[in-house]
Parts: structure tokens; sequence; C-alpha cells
């Protein structure tokens, strides 16, 4: 059984920095695509970021230049640095890995969510 754990979430001041880790454990060949997304309240889950195996990166515009999504591959762990935090990026954060169990089952993956609170 494949599981994702992530950490590092909490509040932090306007201007400030925190890091997010997803780590996934279990057995399976591959790991492709790792993401993060966020869920405001009362909005929908929109995607922060993402990595390819090939460390290929896509942000969303409201993060470009403040936030920096990476991959250790060795360690099956996805991290995302966020810098200059604002108050509209407080929301649940969900890390998303792309897996491939073998070389023909591929299957997407959610972290448990993570809650980040940007607030003076």
């Amino acid at each position: 059984q494949v599981q994702l754990v992530e950490s590092g979430g909490g509040l932090v001041e306007p201007g400030g920095s925190l890091r997010l880790s997803c780590a996934a454990s279990g057995r399976f060949f591959r790991i492709n695509v790792m993401g993060w997304y966020r869920q405001a309240p009362g909005k929908q889950r929109e995607l922060v970021a993402t990595i390819t195996s090939g460390g290929n990166t896509n942000y969303a515009d409201s993060v470009k230049g403040r936030f920096t999504i990476s991959r250790d591959n060795a360690e099956n762990t996805a991290y995302l640095q966020m810098s200059s935090l604002k108050p509209e990026d407080t929301a649940v954060y969900y890390c998303y890995f792309d897996i491939s169990r073998s070389l023909i089952a591929r299957a997407d993956y959610w972290g448990q969510g993570t809650q980040v609170t940007v607030s003076s």
C-alpha cells in the first residue's frame, strides 16, 4: 500500500517562509510526477506546482517567483519551499504523486493535507 505523508505546515506572518515536505512509502516501481495543490475555504482545489521525473517544473501564476518545488528521488520526497507568503496563500496544501506500481500499473496518490495559515 502506497502512502504519502506530509509535514511542514503552520502559521506564519506575511512575508515569511515555510517548507512543506511529502514522503512516499510502500512498494512501487517509480514516481513520475510530484505536485502540490491547495484548497482555501469555499474555493476549489487548485494546482500550485508540479515537477516531473526529469526535473521539469510548472507553477501557478499566483506563486511564480515565490514558491519552489523540488524532489529527492532517493528519499521519494517532494518539497515546496514557500517564500514571501501572502494571506491569500492560506489554504490546506495537498501533495500529489503519479506513481507507477509496476510497468503497467499507474495511479494517483494524495497526501492527507497540511494547513498553511498566513496571518499577522
